[in-house]
């Protein structure tokens, strides 16, 4: 038995399913989680010494690879003065200043500590706004776990086949509608069924609960138009997107400017963090400003701070230009071995995210991504890990290339995909 193996079933003891997040569990794929020790760039270490390159990233936020010099400068220094005061501190104001200056849907910000909080938040400002209780949600959008966005959730909703979660009560779910994504009729259906009831639609507007999929932009420009006309706000959920597919998030992509948006991931730096903001009419709602009640004891946490303004000080055009590269390198790569190999499949990238698909069409919507060949990707999934390549363990998440992966690793990638490939 390997030390991996040992410390997993002791974590079995301690933890349900041996994991403290669902997706972090081998459930789709089979087998049993790595035990990580440390990580430098690209690559993983697990606790046998075996190295991996790594299209996990913390799930997002390691845009600039694994204990980048300057992120963990900036940790150094500032936990040497403390590591929270449940106070106003500098590193929380100059990080605000960084977000409203790239993302051009947000006037005003309010930090918190998951994006799920920041869901939460942003749907409650949005019904105290609007007077009314429905929330419009698409199918495999995945909006963080609580009551009312595990709906027809992707992720690790979708890897566990539970389309809802049990302990989700009735009253709960049942203000929320959801719709197929890439699907404006049937959210017009709704607004014509609903209309006078909805507070708000949110959406991922590139989806990567789901695998990659992004949003047709002409659905996102009529989800701006009818939301507006109908009195309802739109919610851009850019916990994965903002900051990874260009430095103003996929509302600068798309030239949507929604009227709240909720951020996560890169904004901490690897460190735990979430935020919502928005228009400043709406988030002066929010308290002390107004009576919209949200706190937090850990929110604008300086070590969250200082780790995510760091990383997004990074993050400078000729970043992006090595990130898209990179990615587009990648996305090439695969696509020339897929039909090499001769069997289907289709590669998905938005900005640094992508995702193969083994499926013989585009996905689109959730309906499309359940059809693909999940067992096939689980061979695959096993096929690169025995090859030094650690993937997300799910055909539903996304790959993330950071700026850490460079021609060599992108080069290792596509040999064990060729590898895998061949012998699935």
């Amino acid at each position: 038995m390997t030390r991996g193996d040992e410390l997993f079933h002791r974590a079995l003891r301690l933890f349900p399913g041996g994991v403290n997040s669902p997706v972090r569990a081998f459930k789709s794929v089979g087998g049993t989680p790595r035990i990580i020790d440390r990580a430098r760039g690209c690559r993983l270490t697990d606790v046998d010494g075996r190295n991996y390159i790594d299209y996990i990233g913390s799930w997002g936020p390691m845009i600039a690879g694994h204990a980048h010099p300057d992120v963990i400068r900036a940790i150094l220094r500032c936990v040497q003065h403390g590591t929270s005061f449940g106070t106003p501190s500098p590193p929380e104001i100059e990080l605000a200043e960084e977000i409203i200056a790239r993302m051009p849907g947000i006037e005003k910000i309010r930090f918190v500590n998951s994006g799920t909080e920041a869901v939460m938040s942003a749907i409650r400002l949005a019904r105290a706004a609007t007077g009314r209780t429905h929330v419009v949600k698409f199918e495999g959008c995945y909006h963080g776990h609580a009551d009312l966005m595990l709906v027809k959730a992707g992720s690790g909703v979708a890897t566990l086949a539970l389309p809802d979660s049990p302990g989700v009560t009735r009253g709960s779910a049942q203000t929320t509608l959801v719709a197929p994504y890439n699907d404006l009729a049937a959210v017009e259906r709704l607004f014509e069924r609903h209309g006078s009831e909805i507070a708000a639609v949110i959406i991922e507007p590139i989806a990567g609960n789901m695998g990659v999929v992004p949003a047709d932009e002409d659905f996102l420009h009529a989800l701006r138009s009818l939301t507006a006309e109908r009195g309802a706000l739109l919610i851009f959920d850019e916990v994965m997107t903002g900051f990874r597919v260009t430095p103003g998030g996929a509302q600068a992509f798309y030239g949507v400017s929604p009227d709240l948006t909720t951020l996560g991931k890169i904004i901490g730096g690897g460190m735990p963090v979430g935020a919502y903001g928005g228009r400043t009419d709406l988030m002066d709602l929010v308290a002390p400003a107004g009576s919209v009640y949200q706190a937090g004891t850990l929110s604008g946490n300086p070590l969250a701070m200082s780790a995510g303004l760091a990383t997004l000080r990074l993050l400078d055009d000729a970043a992006y230009v090595g990130l898209k590269m990179g990615s587009a390198r990648l996305q090439h790569g695969l696509e020339t071995l897929l039909k090499r190999k001769g069997g289907p499949g289709v590669v998905q990238r938005a900005g640094s995210m992508l995702s193969l698909f083994f499926i013989d069409r585009p996905v689109r919507n959730f309906t499309d991504a359940r059809a693909a060949d999940h067992a096939k990707f689980a061979a695959f999934f096993h096929g690169m890990l025995e090859r030094g390549v650690h993937l997300p363990p799910s055909g539903y998440e996304a790959w993330f290339v950071s700026m850490a992966h460079d021609d060599a690793a992108i080069d290792e990638t596509l040999d064990a995909a060729a590898d895998a490939l061949a012998r699935l």
